[in-house]
């Protein structure tokens, strides 16, 4: 069988993986991208990704260089107001709520919402007419041998690629990062989490509405109008047996819950989609790097699912790499190159990762002290205004 050369190969079609392939072929690199499973067709489809995502101002700078935003942009909600709210008692009550504008920061909005299942749809579409991308959906990544000067992949199926860079964004259990040998490390906190979309009486007013309770955080982000009625995506965060409790619950029983634990602020809830479960955990991989191969998004770092972070620490991942290809074009996947992405990558992810594990351990926690100190800090946090825009830059991934 013969063996095609590209520049690039990418073990993933998740939002990263796509990201990646596009921004690559834009700088003129050749690109092949495989992934077992093609992308779901809707929301309802198996193995659709319910969960949403904020494409913060950095995420949206690539999705533009790579010429992909117009693509998105009619589908996008913007955030413009983040309302966060501390909450205590059962069923659970307001004690304390601060909104924080994005106008604070000269912004319009704080980033743009979309479904993951519609922006995976979207991107795939737009590559499968891009010139120097080969887009493999349904075939696997099976093995790897790395050289000096290159790496040789081979996929499911027996085909054969030669290629200067090997990128794994294949996800939390990646089979690349595991065949080149890379381990990872993992906080476990006992909680799931569940994604679905709602409906709701009131409308959500371009707010995103972060609500925290021992437990875990309730949030939901706003999406367009669903057949007709206001809607939202919500990551409802709970003790692994309160989620599964929950899970199993009928449709109606689950969105009177879901309103209870939402304390009415859109009004009452309709589960309007298949409910996803996950475990919550922070996992780390041990290096981002190995000869001839780059580690991104998930399988580098999975985060718990607050503030945005996950995927937009994961697109930062994929402007590192992006940025020193360009930077030395020959260099592509050579070790200089690898040693600095390493370098410029490491330290941002674990301080990210370490500063939303204490976050989810204060905000999930039912000791009336923690509790206090939670409530106080939102205060704190929000009226005080250099404290503010400076919390509020640093969750943008912004200095200034």
């Amino acid at each position: 069988m013969s063996t095609t050369e590209r520049d690039i190969f990418i073990s993933g079609g998740g939002i990263a993986g796509l990201c990646a392939a596009m921004a690559f072929a834009d700088q003129g690199f050749t690109v092949t991208l495989a992934d077992p499973a093609p992308p779901p067709s809707d929301a309802d489809a198996d193995g659709s990704d319910l969960r949403s995502t904020a494409f913060l101002q950095p995420a949206r700078q690539l999705m533009e260089q790579a010429g992909l935003w117009n693509h998105l942009a009619l589908h996008a909600t913007p955030l413009e107001t983040l309302r966060v709210i501390d909450c205590a008692g059962q069923p659970p009550q307001i004690r304390t709520e601060r909104a924080f504008q994005s106008t604070d920061l000269g912004e319009n909005a704080f980033g743009w919402n979309l479904p993951n299942w519609l922006t995976r749809k979207l991107l795939t579409e737009r590559l499968a007419d891009t010139p120097g991308v080969d887009l493999r959906l349904g075939t696997g990544f099976e093995d790897i041998l790395t050289r000096d000067r290159e790496a040789r992949v081979t996929l499911n199926g027996g085909s054969r690629l030669r290629t200067r860079l090997a990128i794994a964004a294949d996800g939390r259990n990646s089979p690349l990062r595991e065949a080149v040998g890379i381990g990872t490390r993992i906080t476990r906190y006992g909680q799931k989490a569940l994604a679905f979309t709602v409906t709701h009486d009131l409308p959500h007013e371009n707010i995103s509405t972060e609500l925290y309770l021992a437990g875990g955080a309730f949030v939901l982000v706003p999406l367009p109008d669903y057949q007709g009625a206001h809607a939202s995506a919500v990551v409802w965060m709970n003790d692994g047996p309160e989620a599964s409790r929950l899970a199993a619950l009928d449709a109606e029983a689950f969105s009177e819950a879901a309103t209870q634990r939402s304390c009415g602020v859109v009004g009452a809830l309709t589960l309007a989609s298949p409910l996803r479960v996950w475990p919550v955990v922070t996992q780390q991989a041990d290096r981002f790097t190995a000869r001839r191969t780059a580690i991104v998004a998930e399988a580098a770092h999975v985060l718990p699912p607050i503030g945005a972070q996950g995927l937009n620490t994961s697109l930062h991942d994929v402007t590192a790499l992006v940025d020193l290809a360009k930077a030395d074009p020959d260099g592509l996947g050579s070790k200089t190159m690898l040693e600095a992405y390493e370098k410029s990558r490491a330290r941002d992810v674990h301080a990210r990762a370490n500063a939303i594990d204490l976050y989810n351990r204060i905000c999930r926690s039912d000791a009336p002290p923690v509790q206090a100190m939670r409530s106080l800090g939102l205060k704190l946090v929000h009226d005080i205004t250099p404290l503010r825009r400076g919390i509020m830059r640093a969750g943008l991934g912004r200095t200034a």
